[in-house]
């Protein structure tokens, strides 16, 4: 396997994994000698869906880079990106699983400039003896500490690379104009004092000789990833980058930044690739200004961009990096800022970010080292498929994140169907933690802001990875395999069955258990249930007779409480009750998908019709499963589609992808016998870590889901704060 090279200045790394054909081990700990998975359990437990081959190695060339991971890009009707720099004050390195359907391509880190400056304007400290401010921020090592901790990890070797180029000046052309083109291609010949003097002209910039070929190799490796993955090479990708770009405008450098990579990327793909819609998810400490002002009066491009804000108090001081802020022209509602006002943001503020404004309208329409390594291996983890860690703290949104959120809600209600229907009123912001005074100081290496994301981290620095894979990722479990079933082939089948005399035990009190067909799955379930719980699985599939539904999800749940699970979510969709008997302690949570009537019978147990529409669908997703699922941080979670369940299968596969985002992974479906091969087949491969299918046309809910989904909304607010989007609901 080709091997990341040395990270010179303007080098660049992104990663993806080839095309379905690749069907190589996912990591060292996982393959034998000959490339064949070598599972923990016995031999007559798992056997593989399909031979393993040995991976294809991309050629190395060079520094510069680009690696490849594993979920398929599909369609190529949307290319999203995610450039991300400092996260210097909490903003969480957790769970982007949570919307793994979206393909991220980040823009994260700079190796070109010599002499990079501090990154906000406003009075510096004064330098240590023999080494300026600036170098303490903007350095080499902000690239090669994200490369070493891959290697560390262990994710370099699970991954491939693409080999960057520069971006031609035509494609730099693409959003700058000629002459800043030409003024950054002459600089390198110009002395230092030239240099010194250009740079002046420009907000937070330093030129040197190389910067014009470091940052064309920057624009170039998000243009080879963009060619690589819309051309079905390989799947999806990360980019690591020297200079970044969001700041960088038409005619003028910011901010470290000398081209805007993410925006020529997503120029690039309107005019090479044909693609009409791209979302660019910008997260980063700052507003990427520079990104908004190329694309916001194109409605093409959905610019989304959460950043420090500070009430217009933090670099880059920009009124339009407000939430009224929303685009102009035809680009109306497709600039979306969510500015945070206050520092500490956690968890739970970025999950209500992005259930309540993020998702709904996507699917509508490092500073410290440390914290930057983390970040960039939980990205290539998530993009390689693996499971998102669990959160850590109360998942309880902060009054100032409810703030902001609403205002940006308020703010794009009359650009988005998907926000028209609920209580988008703008709230009056909270006064500002900061004096009125001038503005904040610069950020620096060693402050209370850097110290306090340290601290944030260190429970996860300390481990020794963060995602352990398990031996198995996903197993499925069938008591009668079809021939037809298409499964991943790193996806085991698996064939072993629990004891016979303890599958009776637990068959023994319900009478639709007792016929041998039905007792053949449950001990097939119970085989696979307790490799989940004893870590040697990950993720599974298992199948019952229609007749037995109900009561082997009664078996799985009480099974799962009573061997190590602590709290369990239940997904019930179909003809599935609570059953009646079951202990109301809080360790379970029953949510039922196309129950009779919008019910909330308790905290713990909840009942919804299941939605007519797409719309209405997603609404009960984003806007009551998954706020739900996270308030409770499940451990192991099963979804169980059983007797007229009416789910079609990308909305099935949906559902499942958002709630790989819980509990490690540890996601269990539950399908009847005659379920189609197909749904079975999407299941595993959405647990298993590729991206689901699209939905097809987006659609709104009906009035009478949205009627449910508010009344639903409005009895559990209350006891769960997760379904606050409204700040006055905050005690």
């Amino acid at each position: 396997m080709g091997r990341l090279g040395n990270g010179r200045s303007g080098g660049a790394a992104a990663t993806t994994r080839v095309g379905p054909g690749d069907p190589a081990p996912l990591g060292g700990d996982r393959g034998g000698a000959n490339g064949e998975a070598e599972p923990q359990r016995s031999s007559e437990g798992w056997r593989l869906g399909a031979p393993r081959l040995p991976r294809p190695l991309v050629p190395r060339s060079g520094a510069e880079l680009a690696i490849a991971t594993r979920s398929r890009a599909r369609g190529g009707t949307q290319v999203r990106g995610e450039e991300a720099g400092s996260q210097a004050r909490g903003a969480s390195p957790f769970d982007c699983s949570l919307a793994s359907c979206l393909l991220r391509a980040w823009d994260p880190a700079h190796a070109g400039a010599r002499r990079p400056p501090a990154p906000q304007a406003g009075p510096r400290p004064p330098a240590a003896p023999g080494r300026s401010p600036e170098c303490e921020i903007e350095r080499p090592e902000r690239l090669t500490a994200a490369l070493d901790r891959l290697r560390q990890r262990g994710l370099e070797q699970r991954c491939l690379r693409l080999s960057a180029r520069e971006a031609s000046e035509e494609e730099l052309g693409l959003v700058h104009s000629p002459e800043y083109v030409s003024l950054v291609r002459e600089t390198q010949v110009l002395g230092k004092e030239e240099l010194q003097a250009l740079s002046g002209q420009f907000d937070a910039i330093y030129f040197h000789p190389s910067t014009f070929h470091c940052a064309r190799l920057a624009a170039g490796a998000g243009l080879q990833l963009v060619d690589a993955v819309l051309t079905g090479a390989v799947q999806n990708g990360l980019a690591l980058v020297r200079p970044p770009g969001h700041h960088s405008q038409r005619a003028a450098a910011n901010g470290f930044c000398v081209f805007n990579n993410v925006a020529i990327a997503a120029a690039h793909a309107k005019q090479k690739h044909g693609l009409h819609r791209i979302l660019v998810v910008d997260w980063d400490v700052h507003h990427g200004q520079g990104i908004q002002y190329l694309f916001e009066d194109d409605p093409s491009v959905l610019y989304f961009s959460w950043h420090r804000y500070e009430h217009g108090r933090f670099w880059p001081f920009l009124r339009e990096s407000d939430a009224d802020a929303v685009g102009r022209g035809q680009g109306l509602g497709f600039t979306v800022n969510l500015p945070w006002n206050q520092v500490g943001m956690g968890n739970a503020d970025y999950v209500a970010a992005f259930l309540h404004l993020l998702l709904p309208l996507a699917f509508e329409g490092g500073y410290h080292l440390e914290s930057l390594a983390e970040s960039v291996c939980m990205t290539v983890q998530t993009l390689l498929g693996d499971p998102a860690p669990p959160l850590s703290g109360p998942m309880v949104p902060c009054q100032s994140a409810l703030e902001s959120i609403q205002s940006a809600r308020a703010a794009q209600a009359p650009h988005w169907k998907s926000l028209q229907h609920q209580d988008v009123t703008a709230v009056p912001m909270s006064p500002s933690s900061h004096s009125p005074e001038g503005r904040p100081p610069p950020l620096l290496p060693g402050g209370p802001v850097c110290k306090a994301a340290a601290s944030a981290l260190s429970s996860l620095l300390d481990q020794p990875c963060l995602c352990p894979a398990p031996s198995v990722r996903t197993a499925v479990a069938l008591t009668t395999p079809d021939i037809t079933l298409v499964l991943p082939p790193d996806v085991i089948q698996q064939e072993a069955s629990a004891l016979r005399e303890e599958t009776e035990a637990w068959a023994r009190p319900h009478e639709s258990l007792a016929r041998e067909e039905a007792l053949t799955a449950l001990g097939k379930l119970l085989y696979l249930l307790d490799g989940m719980l004893d870590g040697q699985v990950n993720s599974g599939i298992a199948a019952t007779p229609a007749s037995a539904a109900a009561a082997t999800l009664d078996v799985a749940v009480r099974r799962g409480l009573s061997h190590g699970a602590q709290r369990l979510l239940c997904v019930a969709l179909g003809q599935l009750d609570r059953p009646p008997d079951l202990a109301h302690d809080g360790r379970s949570l029953w949510l039922n998908i196309r129950g009779k009537e919008a019910a909330a019978l308790s905290m713990f147990h909840v009942s919804t019709p299941l939605p007519v529409m797409t719309g209405g669908f997603l609404s009960c997703v984003l806007g009551l499963v998954l706020p739900l699922a996270y308030g409770f941080q499940p451990d192991l979670v099963l979804v169980a589609l059983g007797p007229g369940h009416g789910l079609q299968g990308p909305h099935a596969a949906l559902l499942a992808a958002m709630l790989r985002g819980l509990a490690g992974g540890r996601v269990l479906a539950l399908l009847e016998e005659d379920s189609t091969p197909q749904l079975a087949g999407i299941l595993a491969r959405v647990l298993n870590g590729e991206a689901p299918p699209s939905l097809g046309p987006s659609s709104v809910a009906s009035p009478e889901d949205v009627q449910a989904l508010m009344y639903l909304r409005g009895q559990l607010e209350p006891q769960w704060k997760m379904l606050q989007c409204h700040p006055h609901l905050v005690a």
